[in-house]
């Protein structure tokens, strides 16, 4: 007897229309099918099957295929963005920073522009008022709580342990507001919110790491990431990363036995000097005042060495093994010494030039990350759907500015 509650039989319906069904409906009424009652019908079905497969196949392919690849192109350069940069610097300040909403505008429109990927560039979507605003909310929390403080101390507590507690929250929507305002081939990129995970990763799991002595801080700094990346999408595609904890825990021991081993030297060397000429400072020589200075350095550059490590390592990994579902994949080659020898060089620029030198250092640090990630653009990004969203606050993101919560994308 034909089981009538059964949509995959063949029998249940004379005039059943299997074409309506998805390739593993169907391929689940072809096993149900009593073939030797209807051979008509199975045969029918089997010729669907045949002709849905392929289809999928060449859909499946072509998510795969690579449109193009390769190098991502930065065509900024520094006196071109010292122009902005200076007038920039110059107006904040003579309309006491009023216009440094327009000044952030311009600046990150400078960047998404001069950033092309696969012959197409980065857009900045922000407006001046959209950051202004939040930049005048940012600043009057502050300043409360700046003034609570002064005349309540334990008042201040309170308003720090409800940043505290706001902080994963604040850090979500700041995230979402910055990926938000960013587009490429006019379809924006988004970041989901998902709060009570963010509550989870930003603020539980740091003080859990704190009763391991730190010893967990890796692999809560690789769900941190993770966090932020799966949470990521480009228009209807979704960023798919697949980090592992140990390469985080490779990062952590190399950066520090750089440092360990750098401030040893230091040490040895310090306590030396000292030992063979004792600390006057009314004795103390022009070549000993040297000595020292080369010893700070020398420290300098040490920490330089380690976080230079640490960034190259780990981005190269997080940008590795981390894809835009059937849009793109991505391949980071950020090598620790010239890295280290850009950033040492940015800073010694920084201060002989007096902080003149930073649109130089931002152009090139732009220049340097672009040469090193290369992207595969997959076929798949001609299929992407826009997402639809409703205007977005910059409240968010100015608050992680004005209390200094650091938090970094790439």
């Amino acid at each position: 007897m034909s089981d009538t509650n059964n949509p995959f039989s063949a029998d249940s319906s004379p005039e059943f229309n299997y074409s309506y069904y998805t390739l593993d409906e169907m391929l689940e009424a072809y096993e149900s099918i009593d073939k030797e009652a209807f051979p008509d019908r199975a045969e029918a079905l089997r010729k669907l099957i045949l002709l849905r497969q392929p289809a999928i196949s060449s859909i499946n392919h072509e998510k795969e295929e690579i449109l193009s690849s390769g190098k991502i192109k930065f065509h900024g350069n520094g006196t071109e963005y010292f122009a902005i940069w200076i007038v920039n610097l110059l107006l904040s300040i003579v309309t006491l920073g009023i216009y440094s909403a327009w000044a952030t505008v311009r600046t990150h429109r400078y960047f998404y522009s001069n950033t092309e990927i696969a012959g197409h560039r980065l857009s900045y979507l922000a407006e001046p008022m959209q950051i202004l605003r939040g930049r005048i909310i940012a600043v009057l929390l502050l300043a409360s709580y700046l003034i609570i403080s002064n005349f309540s101390p334990i008042a201040g507590v309170i308003v720090i342990l409800l940043i505290a507690l706001l902080t994963p929250f604040i850090i979500c929507l700041g995230v979402r507001f910055r990926m938000r305002m960013m587009a490429y081939r006019n379809v924006r990129f988004n970041f989901k919110m998902r709060f009570g995970r963010a509550f989870f990763i930003f603020l539980i799991l740091p003080i859990m790491a704190i009763f391991t002595l730190y010893l967990a801080m890796p692999w809560v700094l690789k769900k941190i990431d993770e966090f932020l990346y799966e949470n990521m999408e480009y228009g209807n595609k979704k960023f798919k990363p697949e980090l592992a904890a140990s390469e985080y825990y490779v990062a952590a021991i190399i950066a520090s036995a750089i440092a360990i081993v750098g401030m040893l030297i230091i040490g040895i060397s310090f306590a030396t000097g000292v030992g063979i000429g004792g600390f006057d400072l009314e004795s103390m020589s022009a070549g000993y005042i040297f000595t020292l200075f080369l010893l700070t350095l020398m420290y300098i550059l040490i920490i330089v060495a380690a976080t230079s490590y640490y960034k190259a390592h780990i981005r190269n990994h997080v940008y590795n093994n981390t894809k835009i579902e059937a849009v793109a994949n991505f391949e980071s080659n950020v090598k620790f010494v010239p890295l280290m020898l850009l950033n040492a060089t940015n800073y010694l620029m920084l201060i002989f030039t007096l902080g003149l030198a930073i649109p130089w250092v931002k152009v090139r640090n732009a220049r340097f990350y672009a040469e090193a990630t290369n992207v595969n653009v997959l076929v798949g990004i001609n299929h992407v759907v826009a997402q639809s969203g409703n205007q977005d606050s910059a409240v968010a993101d100015e608050v992680i500015g004005a209390f200094d919560i650091d938090i970094s994308i790439g």
